[in-house]
């Protein structure tokens, strides 16, 4: 089966429970990131914009502001995206979940659907996108945000849900693809800013690829879709859903395994931050280049290696309000953050990208110093949280925003979804967050 008829033959009943399960805990994560990234700067701009720009009946997430389903699209992808703790894929150095889900819930509340179809689409969008993620990077020399191959996933769940037709299908793939944002990632790596991973201009132009489908606009033919069939012949047995990262700090991923050691160190060698003289990172290229040692804005603190390994060493954890712009004055974290040294090693960079190693060497002032050994960042699929971790995290991010009775109100829509309405998740998440 082509991919393409896949995308309307797709069923939930498909994939096993352990598939299941996981997708559901996935979409759980990406609500809870969802509620913290709502105190961010990025995310009151981009939902106050949302609104006037593209106004419309659909609400956005988190909000009680309405937009059309490609502005609240926009809003919940950039939303998400504003606190980088949302989850990831190794193999295309980004994440899926982040522009894919916000062109389910948009499209999906205005063609009410079910609870279960909800889930099938964003089961298969995960599928559809890691593929279509990994098409592009084997075809492409350039390193592009996840929002391009984003938006391509986005406009396969969005023709689903839309019931377009085979042809409308293919061309909402190729108008997703060729419109899609095809941004530099590593310019917003040495440059960080509110651009972040595109993932809200990926779910924007997915949804209205789709729109413009139906309207009957034509595209070209997707690359990563039709002209890559050995990144496709897997469809139907391996399941890719099982293979995303989670991240236990809202960080970079690439300064997650810095982090760890030296956690490590800390907790082994019960070290003081007053009593740190240097501190040594050797990793990968790309964690290298994420330089800013003295953020003034959290998008400088999220692409930061140095600032959450001092945060880390300073508190013992990374936690949102350490990295949003009232968290950055800490005089001794920005201490910290000022005696790292970083240098890149081979062993690090020929691992990249399915592994992100580093190791950490803490010099104290009476002269001893600690090392550790090589780490990689917590929860990879190869040693993937628990469930419970998980839904620890949400709550460790929801509760404080939410409330501890509307985050377990969503955490019980999440799990029962599949055998109910829509709304009965839509009903907590459509709704502002409390002053």
């Amino acid at each position: 089966m082509k991919p393409v008829d896949k995308i309307h033959a797709f069923d939930w009943a498909d994939a096993p429970n352990s598939v299941q399960e996981r997708c559901k805990l996935s979409l759980l994560d990406l609500l809870g990131v969802g509620a913290a990234a709502s105190q961010t700067k990025l995310s009151q701009i981009i939902r106050r914009h949302a609104a006037t720009e593209f106004a419309g009946p659909i609400p956005m997430l988190y909000d009680n502001l309405t937009a059309s389903a490609t502005g609240a699209a926009l809003a919940a992808g950039m939303t998400i995206d504003s606190l980088d703790g949302h989850d990831g894929f190794n193999p295309s150095k980004g994440h899926i979940g982040c522009p894919m889900f916000p062109a389910v819930l948009s499209l999906g509340y205005a063609e009410q659907i079910s609870g279960r179809e909800f889930m099938t689409a964003l089961l298969l969008g995960y599928e559809f996108g890691a593929r279509t993620a990994i098409g592009q990077h084997a075809t492409t020399c350039d390193y592009h945000t996840s929002g391009s191959w984003g938006a391509v996933a986005a406009a396969a769940v969005g023709s689903r849900i839309a019931k377009l037709t085979h042809s409308e299908t293919r061309h909402a793939l190729g108008i997703a693809e060729y419109h899609g944002p095809r941004s530099q990632m590593m310019r917003c790596i040495d440059h960080p800013t509110m651009l972040k991973d595109g993932a809200g201009w990926g779910a924007m132009a997915g949804v209205s690829a789709v729109k413009l489908a139906q309207s009957g606009f034509t595209g070209a033919p997707a690359i990563t879709v039709e002209n890559a069939p050995q990144f496709w012949a897997d469809l139907d047995s391996r399941w890719y859903m099982l293979e995303q990262y989670y991240k236990p700090y809202p960080v970079c991923r690439w300064a997650q395994a810095p982090v760890e050691a030296a956690l490590h160190l800390r907790k082994t060698h019960k070290i003081k931050a007053c009593t740190i003289k240097r501190i040594e990172i050797v990793s990968f290229h790309e964690s290298i280049r994420l330089a800013s040692n003295k953020p003034a804005t959290t998008e400088e603190a999220q692409y930061s290696t140095s600032f959450p390994v001092a945060v880390a060493l300073a508190t013992g954890a990374v936690d949102p309000d350490d990295i949003l712009e009232t968290g950055l004055r800490d005089p001794d974290i920005l201490r910290l953050s000022a005696l790292v040294e970083m240098t890149e090693d081979d062993h690090a960079n020929n691992a990249f990208p399915l592994k992100r190693y580093a190791r950490v060497k803490i010099h104290l002032l009476d002269g001893t110093v600690h090392e550790s050994d090589w780490f990689e960042p917590k929860w990879d699929h190869t040693a993937p949280p628990s469930d419970t971790e998980l839904r620890q995290k949400f709550h460790r991010l929801a509760d404080p925003i939410l409330g501890q009775e509307r985050a377990n109100r969503i955490e019980d829509a999440v799990e029962r979804l599949e055998h109910s309405e829509l709304s009965l998740l839509t009903n907590q998440i459509l709704h502002p967050v409390p002053r």
